[in-house]
């Protein structure tokens, strides 16, 4: 599988700033192929570049085509995107089912207008439509962020390497024995304060609060600054 085989078409692209996301979300994916169908506006131009940022080669390595015909010749499995459902017999696919999709091949993913969408003709060239899930009232995407989420669920797909962001700075993990030290600390310099009042619910409370401690795996860092903590409220409270 390549990054180098997914093809993200534009289709009558109506705002550079639009395009220049567009560039630049494929390039915070590892995609690099930008095609468009008759933008409605000069391409490229500044606008493009501007909101590109730090993806202009994407923008300069992108194609440019008259018709939409031509923009797919070369791709194998096409998959249009559609914020409604069509009286159509599509084949509907959800973003979860990308995954079905042989990307060994070449796949075009397509993005029509922002005012309007693609239309019937263009779907009907569609191996696969994809309607994102959105708010009922609200369903129309802006192009780039609905050309992001693509990015990002092809991108899990393709990457078999994702990083999994720990922080090498480590605290100790205190064992069961330190913090029920803690535990039976904090309830005695309870009821020296008689918090633990009325006597039948004393049982219940002191479950409760071991409870909420054994689930937060306190680090003995952060056992000793609630020790500290809970000493000084202590010694407040005594004078």
């Amino acid at each position: 599988m390549s990054y180098s085989n997914v093809h993200f078409i534009l289709f009558k692209p109506q705002l550079p700033e639009n395009i220049g996301s567009c560039a630049r979300a494929l390039k915070n994916f590892n995609f690099t192929k930008l095609k468009l169908v008759s933008p409605k506006m000069s391409f490229p131009n500044e606008k493009v570049f501007a909101t590109s940022v730090g993806a202009k080669d994407i923008i300069n390595s992108s194609k440019v085509y008259k018709n939409f015909e031509d923009s797919i010749k070369d791709v194998h499995c096409v998959i249009a995107t559609s914020s409604r459902m069509r009286k159509k017999n599509y084949k509907y696919l959800l973003m979860s089912e990308l995954k079905k999709i042989n990307f060994k091949k070449k796949v075009a993913i397509v993005f029509g207008p922002e005012a309007s969408g693609l239309t019937n003709n263009e779907l009907s060239y569609a191996n696969y439509v994809i309607k994102l899930p959105t708010n009922d009232n609200f369903q129309s995407l802006n192009l780039s962020h609905c050309l992001i989420l693509f990015c990002y669920e092809i991108f899990k797909i393709l990457n078999k390497k994702i990083k999994k962001f720990d922080s090498k700075y480590q605290n100790k993990e205190i064992n069961k024995r330190d913090l029920n030290k803690f535990i039976n600390f904090l309830v005695n310099s309870l009821d020296q304060i008689g918090f633990l009042q009325p006597e039948h619910k004393r049982k219940s409370m002191i479950q409760n609060m071991r409870t909420i401690f054994h689930k937060m795996n306190l680090s003995d860092k952060e056992m000793r600054i609630l020790l500290g903590i809970f000493s000084s409220l202590k010694e407040q409270k005594v004078h």
